[in-house]
């Protein structure tokens, strides 16, 4: 039995794999579905460097969607729609029937909201003076369903 435990402010990228893989495994194992992939998208500018994109996961027929950024300079030029109706259209082909995400409410319930989300819970006071909202959306079937 481990006697120790160590807490870290640092980013622990190993850490992180690990227990996303273990959980990936006990998950599938409990409910049978083994279809989980990764998802993420990616803009860049003519130097390479990143100036949108999202990260996620699908697994179930669900498509989460983790974080997604748009460099503050082009916000509001509809870089951000488009990394979202990728995303989108790449969990309808991977036979998703919805997509979920939270966002503060200070960063952008409007834009998913335009986008066709639906907030569906809110949690007060986090962080503090500020609410995560939760929101999904229902998407069409898929080619393949």
């Amino acid at each position: 039995m481990p006697r120790d435990v160590r807490i870290s402010s640092q980013r622990q990228t190993a850490l992180e794999e690990l227990l996303a893989e273990r959980l990936y495994e006990f998950n599938s194992e409990a409910t049978g579905i083994f279809d989980g992939e990764l998802l993420s998208a990616c803009v860049e500018d003519a130097s390479g460097n990143t100036i949108a994109g999202l990260s996620g996961h699908t697994w179930g027929g669900c498509c989460k969607i983790d974080r997604v950024w748009v460099e503050k300079s082009i916000r509001g030029s509809g870089l951000g729609t488009a990394v979202m109706k990728a995303a989108e259209a790449e969990a309808i082909r991977r036979g998703c029937h919805q997509m979920v995400l939270s966002t503060h409410s200070f960063q952008a319930p409007a834009f998913y909201e335009k986008l066709g989300f639906r907030r569906v819970a809110a949690i007060a006071d986090n962080p503090r003076g500020h609410a995560t909202f939760f929101y999904v959306k229902r998407l069409p079937a898929s080619q393949g369903s």
